[in-house]
C-alpha cells in the first residue's frame, strides 16, 4: 500500500503480499468514497449534482494519473506535486459537497507516505482544519463530532503509519541479521574446511616425516654400514649398493611428499620470510620482525612448528593483550633455533592461563614444540607484558 509503506525507494525492496494488499484497500477506500459521494448527489437530486460527479471523476483521474505514474514514487518533489494537485480537486469536491469530508481519511495516509514526517504531520493537521471547515459550511448545526471525528481520524493515521513503520524497520533490521548470520556461518564453514585441510596436510607431512622418511634414513645408513664391513670383492656388495640407491631415491621422494604438504604460507619462502609476512599483515599492535644468527634450512616440520606456534601467539595479542606493539624474533644458534615473542600488553596470570580455543590456546603450543623435543616457555605478569619462547634443538642435518 503506497501510504502504508515507509520512506524507502520503491526500487530497492519489492513489495511484500501485505503491502500489496494495503495498497489496493487504499485504492479501493478513495475511489469507492468519491462513486458514494457522486452517486449520492445523484440519487439525492442535490444542487449541482453534476459538479459534484465532475469533481469526482476528475480527482479520480488525478488519483489514477498519480498511481500509474512511476515519477510519483521515484521523486519527492513530483510526489508533492501529485499530492497538492489531488488535494486541489479535494477541497474543489468539499466546496460542492459534505460528503467530500469522509475523503480526508485515505488523504492522510498519502500524505504522511509522500512527505517527510515533520511535514506529513502538518499536512494532516491542515487536511483536518479544511474537512472541519467543509463541514461547517454544509452545516448550519455545530457539535462535537463535526471537530472531534476529523481530529480523530489524523491521529488515528499519524500512530498507524509510525506503527507500520516502527514495525518495517524491526522487520528490516531482523532481515539483516539473518543474512549477515547465514554469511557469517558460510565463512565459518569455509574457514572451519580450510583449517581441516591445512590440519591434515601437516599431520600427513609430519607422519611421512617421522615414519617413512626417517626410516628410509635408517635403513640407508645400515646399508652403509654393512657395504663398510664386507670385503670389498663381495657379491653381495652390489645388491646392497643398489639397495642403497634405492632407499636414497625413495627418500628424497619422501621428502618431495613432505614439500609438498608444506603450509601455503612456507610455500614461497624461507620461515624467515613467512614470518615477517605474518608481521607485516597482523592487525591491531605494531608488530617487527627480527632475525639473529645465520639462517639454515630446517626440516618441514620444525617449519610448520615455528610458524604455527607465532600464528597462535600472536593471534592471542592481537585478542587479548591490548597490546600496542609486539616482536617476533627467529634466533638461528650452533645447535638449536629460538622463536620469541614478545608484547607490551596487560599480560596475565599463569597460575590462571586460559586453555586457549580453537586451536590457539598454550597447550596447542606447547603441545606442538613438545613434540618436536623442544622447550616451551611463557613468562607474563599483570601489567608486564608477555614473552613466549620456544627452543628447538636443530637436527644433525641442519646443526
Amino acid at each position: 500500500m503506497a501510504a502504508l509503506n515507509p520512506p524507502v525507494p520503491p526500487a530497492s525492496r519489492p513489495l511484500t503480499p501485505v503491502s500489496k494488499v494495503l495498497r489496493l484497500c487504499l485504492h479501493a477506500l478513495l475511489l469507492g468514497l468519491l462513486a458514494l459521494a457522486a452517486g449520492r448527489a445523484v440519487a439525492d437530486s442535490a444542487p449541482g449534482a453534476g459538479w459534484v460527479v465532475a469533481v469526482c471523476t476528475a480527482m479520480a483521474a488525478v488519483y489514477a494519473g498519480g498511481v500509474l505514474a512511476p515519477a510519483v514514487h521515484a521523486s519527492p518533489r513530483a510526489g508533492a506535486v501529485w499530492l497538492a494537485a489531488l488535494g486541489a480537486t479535494w477541497l474543489a469536491l468539499l466546496a460542492v459537497s459534505p460528503d467530500g469530508l469522509w475523503i480526508a481519511f485515505p488523504l492522510y495516509f498519502l500524505e504522511l507516505h509522500l512527505l517527510r514526517l515533520r511535514w506529513g504531520v502538518a499536512a494532516v493537521a491542515v487536511t483536518a482544519c479544511a474537512a472541519i471547515g467543509g463541514f461547517l459550511a454544509h452545516s448550519s448545526a455545530v457539535t462535537p463530532g463535526a471537530f472531534l471525528g476529523p481530529l480523530l481520524g489524523g491521529a488515528v493515521a499519524v500512530a498507524t503509519v509510525l506503527g507500520y513503520q516502527a514495525l518495517y524497520r524491526e522487520s528490516e533490521r531482523r532481515r539483516e541479521l539473518i543474512e549477515e548470520l547465514i554469511t557469517t556461518r558460510a565463512e565459518l564453514a569455509a574457514a572451519e574446511r580450510g583449517a581441516g585441510i591445512l590440519a591434515e596436510r601437516e599431520r600427513l607431512a609430519r607422519e611421512i616425516h617421522d615414519t617413512l622418511a626417517q626410516g628410509l634414513s635408517s635403513i640407508q645408513l645400515l646399508l652403509r654400514a654393512a657395504e663398510r664391513t664386507l670385503p670389498v670383492d663381495s657379491p653381495a656388495v652390489p645388491h646392497i649398493a643398489r639397495a642403497r640407491e634405492a632407499a636414497q631415491e625413495n627418500l628424497a621422494e619422501a621428502r618431495r611428499f613432505v614439500r609438498a604438504l608444506t603450509p601455503p604460507d612456507l610455500e614461497h619462502g624461507s620461515l624467515a620470510a613467512a614470518l615477517e609476512r605474518l608481521c607485516s599483515g597482523a592487525p591491531g599492535p605494531r608488530v617487527r620482525f627480527s632475525l639473529s644468527g645465520r639462517p639454515r634450512v630446517l626440516p618441514t616440520p620444525y617449519e610448520v612448528a615455528l610458524l604455527r606456534i607465532a600464528q597462535s601467539a600472536l593471534a592471542n595479542v592481537v585478542r587479548h593483550a591490548r597490546a600496542g606493539r609486539a616482536e617476533i624474533t627467529l634466533t638461528f644458534m650452533d645447535a638449536s633455533v629460538t622463536l620469541d615473542i614478545v608484547d607490551d600488553g596487560q599480560g596475565f596470570d599463569l597460575s590462571s592461563a586460559p586453555s586457549g580455543e580453537g586451536g590457539f590456546g598454550l597447550p596447542a603450543m606447547r603441545s606442538r614444540a613438545e613434540t618436536l623435543g623442544g622447550l616451551f616457555t611463557v613468562e607474563s605478569g599483570y601489567g608486564q607484558g608477555t614473552a613466549v619462547a620456544v627452543t628447538l634443538p636443530l637436527p644433525l642435518e641442519a646443526a
